[in-house]
């Protein structure tokens, strides 16, 4: 071979090393626009959040129906009171909650056990400006979920409804009547205070119950 033959392989090899760099960089830059274009136009569904089912008792006019819709963002002039039983999905953003609202009214009561079975969590509603006689009533029927066999390991979350009214008795008040720290010892519950118009206090309440959903689902899975 002569040394022009040499000459003419060496820069044949230097082209082909030269193109082969080329459609390199080529192949790297659409790699790099495509990425960028999926991540900007074709971002996939947002990760699925956790589903959990909840029953909500209280006694009727207590305000379950209203405080459920709000949460749902509703229009309050389509809140009719619930006279057997409603389910709604109220959405989070870290967790749906399939709420399974159950009448309050007399006739009613007595049924709320049945409704008890697959539930995660319960949300207990009282009126706190209710009469004396309402509210020992919401006490006996709160006192009967916390010990019931279907509900007593649960997590609960306590509103005192209905703070906006000049008679609405103080958590502290509501924790005393209702003898909550003795008779809900070693459970996971709340009480907290709310009404209509404190819509973010209101979410806060419902944060903190998921919390305690959570924590009990962690707590399975280390069993």
């Amino acid at each position: 071979m002569t040394d022009l033959q040499i000459t003419e392989a060496f820069l044949y090899m230097d082209y082909l090393r030269m193109s082969e760099c080329i459609q390199i960089s080529f192949a790297v830059c659409r790699i790099g626009i495509y990425t960028c274009f999926r991540a900007l136009c074709c971002k996939g569904p947002p990760p699925a959040r956790a589903e959990y089912d909840l029953v909500c008792i209280g006694l009727t006019g207590a305000g379950k129906t209203s405080l459920l819709s709000k949460l749902c963002s509703e229009s309050p002039d389509n809140v009719v009171s619930t006279t057997g039983f409603s389910i709604k999905a109220v959405p989070f953003q870290n967790a749906i909650l399939n709420v399974k609202e159950l009448g309050g009214a007399d006739n009613i009561r007595k049924y709320w056990s049945r409704y008890y079975q697959g539930s995660q969590g319960v949300i207990f509603v009282l009126d706190s400006a209710s009469s004396e006689d309402d509210l020992e009533t919401a006490r006996n029927e709160l006192h009967s979920a916390l010990q019931h066999p279907q509900l007593c390991t649960l997590p609960f979350l306590i509103l005192a409804n209905h703070q906006d009214k000049p008679a609405a008795r103080s958590v502290q008040e509501v924790k005393k009547y209702f003898e909550l720290e003795p008779l809900a010892r070693g459970k996971r519950w709340i009480l907290q205070p709310c009404s209509l118009d404190d819509v973010d206090a209101l979410k806060d309440s419902f944060s903190q119950l998921i919390n305690l959903l959570e924590e009990k689902d962690h707590e399975a899975v280390r069993m």
